[in-house]
């Protein structure tokens, strides 16, 4: 299907046919700060996540915990990189990552965790959000933190 959906770009910046200006991109998934491109949104002031199919929420807004001051999320536009189910945190003492999926620069995960602190740069997700996470993400899929 995220074939379908490039394919359907085609022509989004171009000049529409007789109009003289360029056609717009495409807006927000409705409800999501973030484009049909993303298969995995993050809206950090709002402490939310969406999965995307096609253009549309499959699951979300769900709860997390992204990095607090100093250990920031990193804003932007990343693709997945890998996936570990069984992770742990060579940085932090061995701390469980369950469901991760790293999509950004410094080991930048979604994954399970507490909800109630900040984390030190991940998305932290609740155990069944971070399972449905690990499951629908793939390798090279766009995930968009805004």
């Amino acid at each position: 299907m995220r074939g379908a959906v490039a394919a359907g770009l085609v022509g989004v910046g171009t000049l529409a046919a007789g109009q003289g200006q360029a056609v717009a991109g495409p807006g927000p998934v409705e409800g999501t700060p973030c484009t049909a491109e993303a298969r995995g949104c993050v809206d950090l002031a709002g402490k939310k996540a969406w999965l995307i199919d096609d253009g549309r929420v499959v699951r979300g807004p769900v709860a997390t915990s992204p990095g607090g001051p100093g250990h920031e999320t990193p804003r932007g536009d990343f693709e997945v990189e890998w996936k570990n189910d069984k992770h742990r945190s060579k940085e932090f003492n061995d701390a469980p990552m369950p469901f991760a999926v790293f999509f950004a620069e410094g080991g930048i995960a979604f994954h399970e965790g507490n909800l109630q602190t900040p984390s030190a740069g991940c998305v932290r997700l609740a155990h069944e959000d971070a399972r449905a996470f690990y499951d629908f993400l793939q390798v090279g899929d766009t995930v968009q933190v805004r």
